[in-house]
């Protein structure tokens, strides 16, 4: 019995070390890529379409 918690909670372990590493590696840059590249975007087309260029003046 004693060897059958010890190997569930290496599963476990391993599970949360992969779940770091994915979070850590893959999820957080894709996230941040996507945040930075959506408000560049929102800039963008407030610039095209409300406010024009930057330095435009009177």
């Amino acid at each position: 019995m004693n060897n059958e918690i010890s190997s569930t909670a290496k599963d476990e372990k391993k599970r949360e070390w992969g779940a770091f590493f994915f979070i850590t590696v893959f999820l957080f840059p894709i996230l941040s890529i996507i945040t930075v590249g959506g408000y560049g975007f929102i800039v963008w087309m407030m610039q095209v379409f409300l406010f024009g260029p930057p330095g435009h003046g009177a």
